[in-house]
């Protein structure tokens, strides 16, 4: 039996939400709610099995379009659920990190991001990122902006600009590229996640909706990216 190649990184985009509460007659913020506990439920199992990065899209910066009720509900559970599961991210070694613009935040969001992340900060298990008001294109206009400011103040030569020095303008600096990326709900689009780090990612997209996702979805997804075959552009 062939060894299954695990992923050191893998990306999700938890699409389906509000979807699996309509289905249920159940309010969209419900929906919001069960995805959050699927959400912690799949981070320790990638934790368990060795996954080291697990970066997920919690809130884009389009999702401000929504109804002022269902951003708000979802602000509140965005900060209920760092406050909760910061501790037992630190009970089960898991480091949590978040990326994203954080000045249209609220303040005590804000707050409870920064001890979120304070307290897990020298764990040494999964590395957890929360993309939260995060979109692809401003977070590479953030790059190119303190990029073109280092060579303008005289930091960085125009001459020694390469992708792996814009690379660590980007909210990923520290972390690999995701080598899967998961999207749940039957959606076949990036939606802005992350189209710098995810040139060469594997994509796996799926019908059931993010509530629903399992242990077992993602034990099945591993073992479709195993038997991927990587080029990298090579032939």
């Amino acid at each position: 039996m062939e060894e299954r190649i695990m992923p050191k990184h893998i990306a999700i985009i938890m699409d389906g939400n509000r979807r699996w509460a309509k289905q249920r007659n159940l309010p969209v913020k419900l929906g919001h709610k069960q995805g959050a506990e699927t959400l912690k439920k799949v981070v320790r199992y990638a934790n368990k099995i060795g996954i080291k990065y697990v970066t997920v899209y919690a809130f884009s910066t389009e999702n401000w379009k929504r109804s002022e009720e269902e951003v708000s509900a979802l602000m509140n559970l965005l900060e209920t659920y760092l406050d909760d599961f910061a501790k037992e991210a630190d009970t089960e070694n898991i480091v949590i990190r978040v990326l994203g613009n954080m000045t249209q935040l609220s303040e005590s969001l804000q707050e409870s991001i920064a001890k979120t992340i304070k307290r897990t900060e020298n764990n040494t298990g999964t590395i957890f990122n929360i993309a939260l008001n995060y979109g692809g294109r401003d977070e590479i206009t953030n790059a190119a902006k303190n990029l073109a400011k280092d060579v303008k103040d005289g930091k960085v030569e125009l001459e020694n600009i390469s992708e792996e020095l814009f690379a660590k303008y980007l909210y990923t600096k520290d972390d690999p590229d995701p080598d899967l990326l998961i999207r749940t709900s039957g959606e076949l689009r990036l939606s802005g996640f992350l189209p710098w780090q995810s040139t060469y990612s594997e994509f796996l997209f799926l019908d059931k909706l993010w509530p629903d996702f399992s242990n077992e979805d993602l034990d099945n997804a591993i073992d479709v990216f195993s038997k991927r075959n990587r080029k990298f552009g090579a032939k």
